[in-house]
C-alpha cells in the first residue's frame, strides 16, 4: 500500500535503551575491513584489545552508525526488496565510547516523493544519549525506496549534498574488500538478505550480493582515519556521504579526498567498473 503521508511525520520513539561491548566495536571494525594486515599497529588497535604493552582499544567513529542498529520511529510500509541505503550523516557530540549503556530517540525527519517510477527518499533521525541523558552522537539517514513513489508528497525540501573540491585530489587511497567482506559485516546488525543471498540479490536486479552501503561509509571513515586523522577517533566532529552505486564484495574502493583547514572533502569509486560509489562526501575534524 502507498506510504501514508503525511501521518508517518508524526512516527517517534524516545528512551529506547541500547548496549555494546568491546566485542561488538571489534566485530564492526573487522567488518569494514580493519586488521586485513594483522601486523599493522594502527589498525590492530581497533581490533585487539589483547596487547604485550597494555593500550586502550579504540572506536572506529562509524561505529555510530550500527551501535543502535534496528533503532526506528516506527514501521513504515515499503516494499523492502527495493529498498536501499541512499545517505549517511552523522554529528559526534563526544568520542564514541568503547562499552556503553544507551538510548535511543528516534523520528522521521522527513520524506520525499521522486514520482511514481521513480522512488521516495525517508529520512530518519536517531539521537543517541548516555546514561546521563548528554547526546553521544546524532545519526540522519536517508533511505532509498525505489518501488515506493507517487504517494503524493513533496518532492523538494533536502538539504542540499557537500559539494567537493574541483581541483585535483591531495590524496588518493585503494582500499580493498574482502569476496566475504559482506557476510562478515551483516553481523553488526544489517542482515538483509540483498547483502548475503544470491537469488533475493536477483530478484532486487542486481547480478550478485552488494556490499552494504553503510560499509563501503565505514571504508570512507577508514580513508579519513588514515590519511589526515592520525588514527585518531576522537578528532572526528561530523561523517556524511551519499550512496551513488553498490560495491560488490571483492572489489577494490579508491577513496579520493580533499583537505582544506579541519574540513575533508572525500568521493569514492570503484576504477575495474568506472563507477562512483559515494558522492558529496564531508568529514569535519576538531
Amino acid at each position: 500500500m502507498p506510504i501514508n503521508y503525511p501521518s508517518v511525520l508524526n512516527l517517534r520513539t524516545n528512551g529506547v535503551p541500547y548496549s555494546w561491548s568491546a566485542r561488538e566495536v571489534m566485530l564492526y571494525a573487522l567488518g569494514v575491513g580493519m586488521g586485513s594486515d594483522p601486523l599493522n599497529e594502527e589498525e590492530l588497535q581497533f581490533v585487539n584489545e589483547a596487547s604485550a604493552t597494555p593500550r586502550p582499544l579504540k572506536v572506529v567513529p562509524t561505529f555510530a552508525s550500527v551501535c543502535v542498529w534496528g533503532a526506528r520511529p516506527g514501521l513504515i510500509d515499503l516494499n523492502r526488496v527495493m529498498v536501499v541505503d541512499g545517505e549517511r550523516d552523522i554529528t559526534f557530540h563526544q568520542p564514541m565510547p568503547i562499552s556503553a549503556n544507551v538510548t535511543a530517540d528516534a523520528r522521521v525527519r522527513g520524506i520525499y516523493d521522486k514520482g511514481k517510477e521513480k522512488g521516495a527518499i525517508i529520512q530518519n533521525e536517531v539521537v543517541v544519549r548516555d546514561g546521563d541523558g548528554n547526546k553521544i552522537v546524532t545519526i540522519v539517514s536517508s533511505t532509498f525506496a525505489r518501488g515506493d513513489g507517487g504517494f503524493g508528497g513533496p518532492s523538494e525540501g533536502m538539504p542540499e549534498p557537500h559539494q567537493v573540491p574541483r581541483r585535483a585530489p591531495d590524496k588518493s587511497l585503494d582500499i580493498p574488500t574482502r569476496p566475504d567482506q559482506a557476510l562478515i559485516y551483516r553481523l553488526s546488525g544489517d542482515q538483509n538478505p540483498l547483502h548475503s543471498d544470491p537469488e533475493f540479490a536477483r530478484r532486487a536486479g542486481f547480478p550478485r550480493p552488494i556490499l552494504h552501503g553503510m560499509c563501503t561509509y565505514g571504508l570512507t571513515c577508514r580513508a579519513v582515519l588514515q590519511s589526515y586523522a592520525d588514527y585518531d577517533p576522537s578528532t572526528f566532529r561530523r561523517h556524511r556521504a551519499r550512496f551513488s552505486a553498490p560495491v560488490f564484495p571483492g572489489e577494490i574502493v579508491t577513496v579520493n579526498l580533499w583537505k582544506d583547514g579541519n574540513s575533508i572533502s572525500f568521493e569514492a569509486y570503484v576504477r575495474e567498473r568506472g563507477l562512483t560509489v559515494v558522492k558529496n562526501g564531508h568529514t569535519l575534524l576538531r
